[in-house]
């Protein structure tokens, strides 16, 4: 007999997995984008809904685990209607419809014929074909899983388009189903088990991967920004020092010359004058006279252009 422990935790577990995907399909209406939410994914959740169903229905369980299928179905198929009409699929509305009623007229043949005979089989005592029912929608809840791993591999481990909050809600079904067949292990179910552990694994293997991302994109490339940012600033520190350094040098160099310079200027000022003082009266003289064949301004004749001095 189950405890009502297990009850409780099993029950909050379908709770989860009900409603796991309205955060999720909140999220695509807001970002009018559904980049990064795989339409793998969705595919492989709707076809998973009616196999999960028939499975369930067949084995005669409570009432609220054979809604969480159905609901899970319809959510499904709601997140599957936008990823095919918001970007960057963007499929013509007549494709859309299409495909949608495919999908539901899908669904309720799957259910409607099978459910019916596998009953009949099942209260016989025979169990398999049931089983194998609730086999494939394991696989294949669990290959939606697959898809994300993808394009976490493509952006470098980052999460684009899928909603924190619908997984960490997904998550907590598995967890809490986990821990209703821990509550009770005369009674284990090594399908669940296996379903609930890969289920858990894989969604904690996004919330990881967003982590590295944050950690080497973000945490460790701000230090390394930083880190660039202080060395550029003390090498530009280092060059202003050298160049100032430089230019106290030049400048030295520069009164020193003018100092050479001034001393240069001074000693042949002094000797140009003790030159003009050693010359004899006779020579100075002599100068002097010279001045007389030099021939004035107002001395010379006026000239036309085309006169010579011999004319």
């Amino acid at each position: 007999m189950v405890s009502a422990t297990a009850n409780v935790l099993a029950t909050i577990g379908t709770v989860c997995w009900c409603v796991q995907l309205i955060p999720q399909i909140y999220h695509n209406y807001r970002r009018k984008n559904t980049e990064g939410f795989p339409e793998v994914m969705v595919i492989f959740w709707c076809l998973c809904a009616p196999f999960f169903a028939v499975f369930v229905v067949v084995e005669d369980a409570s009432i609220p685990i054979m809604l969480q299928p159905h609901l899970f179905g319809f959510f499904c198929t709601v997140v599957y209607v936008q990823v095919m009409y918001y970007p960057p699929i963007s499929r013509p509305k007549k494709q859309i419809i299409l495909r949608t009623g495919i999908f539901v007229l899908f669904q309720i043949c799957l259910e409607v014929g099978c459910i019916i005979p596998l009953r009949k089989v099942y209260q016989r005592g025979t169990t398999w074909p049931t089983l194998i029912f609730g086999i494939i929608a394991s696989i294949l809840i669990a290959f939606g899983l697959i898809p994300p791993y993808f394009e976490l591999w493509k952006r470098d481990g980052r999460v684009v388009g899928i909603n924190f909050l619908f997984l960490l809600v997904d998550l907590s079904g598995a967890v809490f189903s986990l821990a209703s067949l821990a509550v009770d292990p005369a009674d284990l179910d090594i399908m669940g088990l296996v379903l609930y552990t890969i289920c858990a694994t894989l969604e904690v293997g996004i919330f990881i991967s967003q982590f590295v991302w944050l950690v080497r994109f973000r945490l460790f490339k701000k230090t390394k920004t930083n880190d660039l940012e202080q060395i550029s600033r003390s090498a530009t520190i280092e060059n202003d020092v050298e160049f100032l350094g430089k230019d106290d040098k030049d400048e030295s160099n520069d009164t020193d010359s003018c100092f050479s310079n001034n001393e240069s200027a001074s000693e042949l000022a002094a000797e140009i004058t003790r030159n003009g003082a050693d010359e004899s009266p006779a020579k100075q003289e002599k100068l002097k006279g010279t001045e007389q064949y030099l021939p004035l301004e107002q001395d010379l004749p006026d000239l036309s252009p085309y006169q010579t001095l011999a004319d």
